[in-house]
């Protein structure tokens, strides 16, 4: 089979796993011309980092064979696929090619489960060996992690690799045993608390090595400390497989983001495939619930919530409102907040108001009073908050929250003649 045959099969394979964006990784680059590539440019593609950059990856698997039969996999081994398998040199000729012709800046590399866990991941560190010290490549790189594979090699990953991730797949134990009889749940957690460990003693070897810099005449001898995954781990959860509910996987995403420290949860609404078992469902979760829990996922994150507080509504999130909206609705004794006096982590429960935004009013607050011009300046989304906000010259009407309680209008089709 020729390469580019294999490459549109699997490419095509890799479209599944959402948990590939870049961010968070070292500040190499290939200035002193002793290696290709970099982490610091910005590229053209699909990927994009918390700073706003868009970063390109050639997001492939090694192969699409797997002695894995998980049910919503499209690559399980009972699947009536076209397979294909990449040799370790034709990923590696292949992310060289597209980085020189300007067309990517990365590579995402997983695979099927060939032979077992362990060979699998032997082959995947072989592509990103070869291209760190053999082809001196210093671009960004996230390797998924396979299940069950060993600590050491897991270990090894770390060194090559910018990103790690380990998909949790489903978020019930129960659900994962059922539709991916080969996977365990606890040993997939085990995993992600072995480079979770990795990763902080890593970040405190940096931080002896920074403190022993700083001594007086000590820099030259200072060794630098070997990288590990800079830019962290992630996983992947599908929703909508299985009958878990939204309030079951924002506690799951919680949980993952304290004690395992993850970077990033990426969901997947689910969508049948073609072949699917009868476990499944016949229909596609919305992509409205995929996005809604992105919006929840943010509000744990940045905003202070708790999973518990921002599911209102029987388990699941609304789909007709965005979580901020629907929690300020169904918590109406929280407001009207005094925009001069309310602390910061209340006004980031305003919806319409960011980070940003709050962060402005409270600058702006200690030298004068606040207008209700001075929160239309904020932007259009600062409309929102006008129902749930005190000013010197506004007072929130009873009709304009009453008009965000109501159910949205459906979309209307466009009309393209009169």
């Amino acid at each position: 089979m020729q390469v580019q045959d294999k490459l549109a099969i699997l490419a095509d394979a890799a479209k599944y796993d959402a948990s590939c964006a870049s961010s968070g990784a070292g500040g190499r680059h290939s200035r002193d011309g002793q290696g290709i590539g970099s982490t610091t440019g910005s590229g053209i593609c699909h990927a994009y980092t918390p700073d706003g950059r868009c970063v390109s990856l050639l997001k492939v698997l090694l192969t699409n064979w797997c002695v894995y039969d998980c049910l919503y996999c499209i690559n399980r081994k009972s699947s009536n696929v076209k397979r294909a398998r990449f040799t370790i040199d034709e990923v590696v000729q292949l992310t060289l090619s597209f980085y020189r012709r300007n067309v990517i800046e990365g590579l995402f590399l997983s695979s099927g489960i060939i032979r077992t866990p362990d060979y699998t991941m032997e082959q995947v560190i072989e592509v990103a060996r070869r291209l760190r010290e053999e082809e001196h490549y210093r671009g960004y790189i996230h390797l998924k992690t396979i299940p069950d594979a060993s600590p050491e090699l897991v270990e090894r990953a770390g060194r090559y690799a910018d990103r790690l991730s380990i998909n949790v797949e489903l978020p019930s134990a129960t659900s994962l045993k059922q539709l991916a009889p080969e996977k365990d749940a606890v040993g997939i957690e085990r995993t992600m608390s072995r480079i979770h460990l990795r990763l902080q003693a890593a970040k405190e070897a940096r931080r002896e090595a920074q403190a022993v810099r700083a001594l007086p005449g000590a820099a030259a001898a200072t060794v630098k400390p070997p990288s590990f995954a800079p830019g962290g781990q992630s996983t992947q959860l599908i929703v909508g497989a299985d009958a878990s509910d939204d309030l079951t996987v924002l506690q799951l995403s919680s949980r993952l983001y304290t004690g395992q420290g993850l970077k990033r949860v990426y969901y997947s609404a689910y969508s049948p495939i073609p072949h699917a078992s009868r476990a499944l469902p016949a229909q596609a979760a919305p992509l409205m619930r995929e996005h809604r829990l992105y919006q929840a996922d943010w509000l744990m994150r940045f905003y202070g919530f708790t999973s518990d507080e921002i599911v209102t509504e029987a388990g699941f999130l609304s789909l007709e409102r965005d979580p901020k909206l629907a929690w300020a609705l169904a918590n109406p004794a929280v407001f009207p907040l005094d925009v001069d006096r309310a602390p910061r982590e209340s006004l980031l429960r305003v919806p319409g108001l960011g980070v940003g935004s709050v962060d402005k009013l409270l600058a702006a607050r200690q030298h004068r009073r606040l207008r209700r011009a001075d929160l239309l300046s904020l932007g259009p989304a600062a409309k929102r908050a006008l129902p749930f906000l005190v000013a010197v010259d506004h007072r929130p009407r009873v009709a304009d929250v009453v008009a965000l309680a109501r159910p949205p209008a459906p979309p209307q089709q466009a009309v393209l003649f009169a």
